[in-house]
Order: C-alpha cells, then structure tokens, then sequence
C-alpha cells in the first residue's frame, strides 16, 4: 500500500473542488475586538474578524476576564481529572446550578463542549432506551448525527421544520413505542428559527421525548438569555435542552438541561462524559461570571440584534444576495465552492476583512457561502467597510446579485 500516495490523493480531490480547509492563524485584541492580528504568509496584518461565534463579545467581557483572573490565582490552572476523580470544583457545581435554573430544569450536567454533549447524550439515551426511534432533522448539526449514530437504534430524517413530514414519521410507528424528536432552535448556516411550540406538541402527543439543540441561541434570546425555548415561553416543553457554553456566553464547554433522572443516567453511562477531564475550573467561572450577567442584562442582546439587522440592510441596499432570515446569522450566497474560498481571500489580503467560506459538507454543493456574525462591537465604521469591500470583490469576480 502506497500510504504517501493515498494521504495525497485524498488531501488533493479537497482542493481540486474548493474545499481545503486552511486555518487563519489571529491573536484576537482585547479590549479592541473585533479587531485581531492575522499572521499570514507576508507577515503580520491587522484584521476585522466577522465571523466569530462569541456572538455577544463576552469573551472580551471585564466581568467574565475578572473572574478568570481570580480563579487562577485561587485555585491554579487545570481542574485536576474527570469529574469522578478529584474534576468536581465548586464552581462547577455552581454553573450547573445556574443553567439548571436558566432553563428551569431539575438539573444540568457540563461537557468539554457542546458537541460532546450531543454526542454523549443522544448515543447515551439511544442505547439505555434500546429501540427507541430518533427523528432527527436533516439540517442538524454532525454532533447530533453521530450521536445518533452511535446510539444504535433506528433512526428517521424529517425534512427540515416540516410539520407534516415530521407527523407522518411519528404516526409510522406503536404510540408506546420509545421515540426522540432531535432538533435545533436557530440553524446557524441559513439562520432559520424552527417552530419550537409545534414541534413538541406533535411529538407529545404522540409519546415522543423533545431534545432541543440551542447551541446558537442561549444567551442570545429570551430575556434572561435561555434561548428561543424562553423566549417564546415554552420551556416546559422541551424534556432535554442542549447548549453551548462557548458562543453567546464567550467562554468554552457544553452542556444538558433535564430532568434529574436524565442528567443522572448520563452522568452515570456516557463515556464522553465519564473518562474526559473536566473543564478548567478557570473557564467554569468566566462562563459563570458571563452567565450571572447575561441573566440581567439584555443591552448585549439589544444591541446584537440592531447590528444584525442593519448590516443585513446595508447588505441588500448594495444588491448582495443575502439569505434572508429571523435570527442574527447573516449569510451572503456565492454558490461555488472555488469562489467562495477566493472571495474570503481577497477580503483578507486586499481589505483586511476576515470571514471564513462556508462549503461542503458544512451546506449542500451549491450554497456555499460566507457567512457573517455582527456582534455588539462592530461599529458603524466597520459595517461601511465590510460592504464597500465586498461590493468591490463582487464587481471584480462579476458574481450573480440579488434580483
């Protein structure tokens, strides 16, 4: 076996089709975000992130910093092992007690990230409910995916927020029959909100449990920052909410709310959970810190939201094809996987604009695209750059505008 050859074969068919991914080496500025320094082939250049998940900013947040800074000099760097030996701190007992309360569920269980937590989660509940059907969405997230996957039972793809689709799967099968609808509150590729409230009513009539991935909206909505699912009032719907610990809230780490019973028997039989060290009790208490805050102030939310809005506008008053949607992703279709890559390029080298192409299998061959993030420290200056950047990268490659 030619293994060289096969390593280069696979790594080239990537890039003959636009899909070689490269990462931008930054240092992001404190105090200064989104501003950063780009180290690249030329040397140094400063950039303009636009496509940061720390959607709020709260990573540069003094609040969050401070109570990092504090935990280090308190009790040292890294928590010590798995939560079973010697990895449970104080602090993570706290933060699981505030995002049990911000979700108002019996209890919360934290995870290295939120993709370990789908993964660990929705295999864990797979395998302890032996048949039990998973319906899953087929726009969701590859964590929820291999979750899935892994768990070993059956599962079922519903075309994405259709209703009727998702009945016909549910009526398919014995009313006692063990069933999980898997969904996402906010896609973060095309920026659309499911239909929560019907969701979960479909599924509980017919015997389903709900699991809810708000990865890309804890923080972001309902007025102490628990999601969609708060926001529209509906938490009591939702048996299992899944969320992120490194976007809105700025820091890192996943986690599950739920019942008791649950969060205990995934505690108690996940290996995703059980043999991985904990997170650093210097991170736990940033989050802690960010998600104290963002329970009591809504100027974040506020004013992400207006920046959304308004680049969104400023976008299409220049003809640029953005995907129009409800939440505060804002993404602008290049629908080729070469020139999507060549676009990001050129607004890196040539305008110091940093957003990252978005191509398969992240979206389907044929929507790629690049997707922006305006967070609350975006200022006016910038969003009149970004969009005479991009009008000028558009006009050169001559690419298709909105109608």
């Amino acid at each position: 076996m030619d293994y060289a050859g096969k390593l280069s074969e696979a790594l080239d068919a990537l890039k003959s089709e636009g899909r070689y991914r490269v990462f931008a080496d930054i240092v992001r500025h404190r105090g200064s975000f989104p501003r950063a320094t780009f180290h690249g082939p030329s040397g140094e250049d400063e950039i303009v992130v636009w496509c940061s998940n720390d959607y709020l900013g709260m990573g540069q947040n003094e609040l969050v910093t401070a109570a990092m800074h504090e935990a280090i000099d308190l009790v040292g760097a890294g928590s010590g092992g798995t939560r079973n030996i010697s990895g449970t701190t104080h602090y993570h007992v706290e933060l699981e007690e505030e995002i049990a309360d911000l979700h108002q569920k019996e209890a919360a269980l934290l995870f290295t990230s939120g993709y370990i937590a789908n993964d660990a989660t929705l295999s864990t509940l797979g395998r302890i409910f032996g048949d039990s059907l998973i319906i899953s969405d087929e726009l969701n997230h590859a964590s929820m995916i291999e979750g899935i996957r892994r768990g070993g039972g059956p599962k079922r793809v519903w075309r994405h927020n259709d209703l009727e689709h998702l009945e016909e799967l549910l009526q398919s099968v014995p009313l006692d029959h063990p069933k999980i609808v898997a969904f996402e509150s906010v896609y973060s590729m095309d920026g659309d909100i499911a239909p929560i409230e019907a969701i979960c009513d479909l599924a509980h009539k017919y015997g389903a449990l709900t699991y809810l991935d708000e990865v890309h909206a804890v923080g972001l909505y309902g007025p102490r920052g628990g999601g969609i699912a708060e926001r529209d009032g509906i938490l009591d719907k939702v048996d299992i909410i899944e969320g992120t610990l490194a976007k809105g809230f700025g820091v890192m780490g996943g986690y599950i709310a739920a019942s008791s019973a649950v969060v205990d028997v995934v505690r108690s039989y996940a290996p995703g959970f059980i043999f991985s060290t904990s997170l650093s009790p210097v991170l736990v208490a940033g989050v802690l810190a960010s998600v104290r805050h963002l329970k009591s102030s809504n100027v974040e939310r506020e004013r992400h939201q207006e920046r959304a809005t308004k680049l969104r506008r400023m976008l299409l008053d220049v003809g640029l094809p953005v995907m129009m949607c409800e939440s505060h992703i804002v993404p602008v279709m290049v629908k080729d996987a070469v020139l999507c890559k060549q676009v990001a390029d050129d607004l890196l080298s040539d305008h110091k604009i940093y957003v990252q192409p978005i191509n398969y299998p992240t979206v389907p061959r044929g929507t790629e695209r690049l997707r922006f993030t305006p967070c609350p420290l975006h200022t006016d200056e910038m969003m009149d750059d970004l969009v005479r950047a991009l009008d000028a990268v558009w006009t050169r490659h001559n690419i298709k505008r909105a109608a």
